[in-house]
């Protein structure tokens, strides 16, 4: 029995998977692979595919699964915020885009309605590309990952608009007024029943599914909702890929969102795959080889200027110079969107076929440039704002002399959920502190209430003005690798003696922030795998006391390997080095505690629990290496030396929960 297309993706699976190895040993992007695999099996080289119209609609199911799980990862928090970036953001980028290309187009002497179709070819960038690079980088979050997100989004649900503008730039439409009244009022009525669907129906549907407690139907009604949804808004005339978005944006409330997440992602990735090998099988080899030079000089150009354009549309919205050169050149190639609006074009005689074929040519490579420009984008964004920052020290060196006020302060560069928490820790201990977020949104809405200002933290201006130079511990707490990086060299620049702590997502990142100057680098993978092991420890009612010094024996010998990746030459770390499970602790003494009152000597603390006290702060004095018959009082805090593990099993002896361990021994009067 023969299966219609199963040859044709059986080589080309075969072959992907050769090309993928070899951009693997190249350092280049899978993404690339998969182009490359399209242009290999193409018609204008081995020409393995027959039918391509049937790849192509295979292809589109990826890129509504990639749609529908970036909507999934979206909370309602975050799509609120999104608000202001897609439609100003959006708005903006398309506007200013198809108003440029236009003006082009007839200083050219092509007509105002070919320069508007050209102008809504340029405008649209591929969500599938970009999101898919970020999401494997770890960017999505991130404030140009998220505008990136935000534009991509309105450029999507600008595409029917476009399509349907079509016919009238060739002034071929012919629609009148009832039929118009009547698709509005289609969309309106079908999309008011999926809202009444999601508000009353979808959560009892969904704790159904999960009562059966059975994968199959899961997957089944997840691949149901997303498919349907985009047969829907594709039947109003919308993209598929926005009804999977919208899909994955109603699913998300659901507590379930991560089961239907973990099922369809190898489904995804599959189906993306087979999108990328499509766009590569776009382009006529022939074609470009007899037009070489001019298709990669329009490519840069293309690049160049979508980029420029793109600018605007980020700067206006109050984010830095910095973050709006990566967004722009993350989004500076053609959309797979924009494939079916030149197909329409040129079935409407907007372009002919060589205008066509230039067009897939520099559309296949500015996709393939995609990676490479998404990887170099945040050393391009440090040197052009670093360059432009130099022309405009003067004036903020005058701006400086109103620079913060606070000494001997904490910097929190971040206001996300770990910013606010150490805010609010160090507003309850009463540590002066200062904040920098990047998103003016978030410094807006805490305006008058957290010390917070807006600034690229990468830029050492914007750190002067924060009193870097005074400040006694910096906490980088963003998601953003690159800028992790860029904020820790000047910061260590600016200031030596500046205790700096950085927040990051993988363990491998650790060694080079700490060669870079960080003094503290807390790894995210790393203290989610703790905090795991110990949750499970405490089912099993293993003792709180031996789970907190399973927890700082795998810190010391995870950090002390760090420290030798890391090629330390701090003092202190050549001193810890040789101490590898030492390490001080402060203890604040509760007023139930068993030891109040009593004297060193008599507290058992060396002999019996393998400490010892270096100092005491009693009301705002510090008592460095106290006498043995200094006696300890309630609310004292003290230093204590000695093994992790012992420093971490002496803890509830100053809460008092040791009462009935802490009698002190007769044969401890010199135990200190």
């Amino acid at each position: 029995m023969e299966v219609p297309f199963l040859y044709e993706i059986v080589i080309i699976f075969l072959l992907s998977i050769v090309v993928t190895i070899v951009c693997n040993r190249l350092k280049l992007p899978a993404t690339v692979g998969f182009l490359l695999t399209g242009v290999l099996c193409g018609p204008s080289l081995l020409g393995i595919v027959s039918n391509r119209e049937a790849i192509d609609q295979v292809a589109d199911i990826g890129v509504a699964m990639l749609l529908f799980t970036i909507g999934m990862e979206l909370s309602g928090d975050a799509l609120s915020r999104l608000k202001r970036p897609v439609f100003l953001g959006g708005s903006l980028q398309i506007g200013l885009t198809v108003l440029a290309v236009t003006g082009l187009a007839v200083l050219e002497g092509i007509s105002y309605q070919k320069g508007i179709f050209w102008g809504c070819l340029v405008a649209l960038s591929s969500s599938a590309i970009v999101l898919r690079i970020l999401q494997e980088r770890g960017s999505s979050n991130t404030p140009t990952g998220r505008l990136s997100l935000a534009i991509l989004v309105f450029q999507d649900i600008m595409v029917a608009p476009m399509l349907l503008c079509v016919p009238l730039l060739a002034g071929t439409l012919n629609l009148s007024l009832e039929n118009a009244l009547f698709s509005v009022l289609w969309v309106a009525l079908a999309l008011g029943g999926v809202l009444l669907f999601a508000r009353f129906g979808l959560d009892r549907l969904m704790e159904a599914v999960m009562r059966t407690r059975t994968r199959e139907i899961l997957l089944l009604t997840t691949l149901g909702l997303c498919m349907g949804m985009a047969l829907l808004t594709s039947a109003l005339g919308l993209s598929l890929s926005l009804g999977a978005f919208l899909a994955g944006l109603l699913l998300a409330r659901s507590q379930y969102s991560m089961s239907v997440i973990s099922g369809i992602l190898p489904y995804r990735d599959v189906f993306m795959s087979l999108f990328f090998i499509s766009v590569g099988m776009m382009l006529n080899v022939d074609f470009f080889g007899q037009h070489f030079f001019s298709i990669i000089l329009s490519t840069l150009l293309f690049i160049a200027i979508k980029s420029l354009l793109t600018l605007p549309a980020v700067l206006i919205q109050g984010y830095p110079l910095r973050a709006a050169i990566i967004t722009s050149l993350s989004l500076a190639q053609v959309g797979e969107f924009a494939f079916v609006l030149a197909a329409s074009g040129l079935e409407a005689g907007l372009f002919d076929m060589t205008a066509y074929q230039n067009f897939l040519a520099v559309s296949v490579l500015t996709m393939m440039l995609t990676p490479g420009l998404i990887a170099i984008a945040p050393r391009l964004a440090n040197w052009v704002a670093g360059w432009r920052n130099e022309k405009q020290l003067e004036d903020a060196k005058e701006s400086n002399s109103e620079s913060c006020p606070l000494e001997d302060h904490l910097i929190i560069v971040g206001f996300g959920i770990s910013g606010k928490h150490l805010a609010h820790v160090a507003h309850e201990s009463g540590i002066p502190y200062t904040i920098l977020e990047m998103n003016p949104e978030t410094v807006h809405r805490y305006h008058g209430k957290e010390p917070i200002s807006h600034g690229d933290a990468t830029q050492p201006v914007v750190l002067e003005h924060l009193g870097v130079e005074k400040a006694r511990v910096l906490a980088i707490i963003i998601s953003d690798p690159a800028a992790v990086r860029a904020i820790t060299i000047e910061a260590r620049r600016l200031n030596p003696n500046l205790y700096i702590v950085a927040r990051t997502r993988f363990v491998t990142e650790v060694a080079p922030l700490r060669r870079l100057g960080a003094n503290d680098v807390i790894a995210e993978e790393f203290e989610t795998s703790i905090e795991v092991f110990s949750r499970v420890l405490t089912q099993y009612l293993v003792p709180r006391q031996d789970i907190d010094a399973f927890a700082a024996r795998i810190r010391q010998m995870n950090y002390r390997m760090i420290r030798r990746m890391s090629n330390a030459v701090d003092p202190l770390d050549e001193v810890v080095s040789h101490l590898p499970d030492m390490g001080v602790q402060a203890m604040r003494l509760g007023a139930d505690s068993p030891l109040c009152g009593l004297p060193l000597s008599r507290s058992g603390l060396r002999p019996k629990y393998g400490v010892t006290v270096v100092a005491i702060h009693r009301q705002g004095e510090i008592h460095a290496s106290p006498e043995p018959q200094s006696c300890l009082e309630a609310d004292d805090i003290i230093y204590l030396f000695g093994r992790t593990d012992k420093l971490y099993a002496v803890k509830p002896l100053f809460s008092g929960s040791l009462k009935e361990n802490a009698a002190p021994s007769k044969s401890a009067e010199a135990s200190i």
